[in-house]
């Protein structure tokens, strides 16, 4: 059991191991994606969007859990490399579509074997009779964010006035 003391050493704060364990999956990642050019990011919202062909970018947010100007910012880069395409509702005109395209199929089934091989690398180091746990927990972790998110949607960034140094 994680006791207070424990979680004041650095080696043992969850923040920190989490931070650490995100830092090797991208590592994991790049290593076996990377050279795709398609970064983690790109290639969730590649992944989310064949899915859920149609969604708009709104629903793109809450399935991610990209925050909404990161969201919009990789959306215009995988439309300009013409993996996706958008395109307005015909039930909202100020709401977009978004769509794969044939090209933005093809990187993603390029993409998705080094995708299985990152998570096969990270849950070998698990043993095996930890795995579902340590998924299931994972689940909870992220399923929490959800319900903060839900509750209180993300606020749009505001930039901080600066003064001018004399």
């Amino acid at each position: 059991m994680t006791t207070t003391k424990d979680v004041k050493q650095f080696s043992r704060s969850p923040s920190h191991l989490l931070k650490r364990a995100a830092q090797y999956s991208n590592l994991i990642y790049m290593g076996e994606v990377g050279k795709s050019g398609l970064t983690h990011r790109q290639f969730t919202v590649l992944l989310a969007v064949d899915a859920n062909d149609g969604k708009s970018q709104t629903e793109l947010v809450k399935l991610t859990g990209i925050d909404r100007s990161t969201l919009a910012d990789l959306v215009a880069r995988l439309l300009a490399q013409g993996y996706l395409q958008r395109k307005r509702t015909k039930d909202d005109g100020r709401t977009n579509s978004i769509r794969i395209t044939t090209v933005g199929k093809k990187m993603l089934k390029m993409a998705q074997p080094g995708a299985d091989e990152v998570d096969k690398q990270l849950l070998s180091l698990i043993p095996s009779s930890d795995r579902k746990s340590f998924i299931d927990n994972l689940a909870v972790l992220a399923a929490e964010m959800d319900r903060i998110e839900e509750k209180e949607p993300a606020k749009p960034v505001r930039k901080i006035k600066t003064r001018k140094r004399a």
